[in-house]
């Protein structure tokens, strides 16, 4: 999985950075996907938990707590 490098890139200026590098959009990158990967997996055992297939809005917000 990639995520586009431009929504990161302006996710870091709107938190205040004039310039940001290529190579701190890439690790912002890695970081963003390492994370989503453990909530997504959190979410999917919360739905098994509950004996379903489908991940739903509670399964997210629960893994992310």
């Amino acid at each position: 999985m990639e995520l586009p490098r431009a929504p990161l890139e302006r996710i870091m200026r709107n938190a205040g950075a004039e310039r940001v590098s290529g190579d701190a959009v890439e690790a912002l990158r890695s970081e963003v996907e390492d994370v989503a990967k453990e909530l997504a997996n959190e979410a999917v055992q919360a739905s098994k938990h509950a004996d379903r297939k489908t991940i739903k809005r509670d399964d997210v917000h629960l893994a992310s707590h």
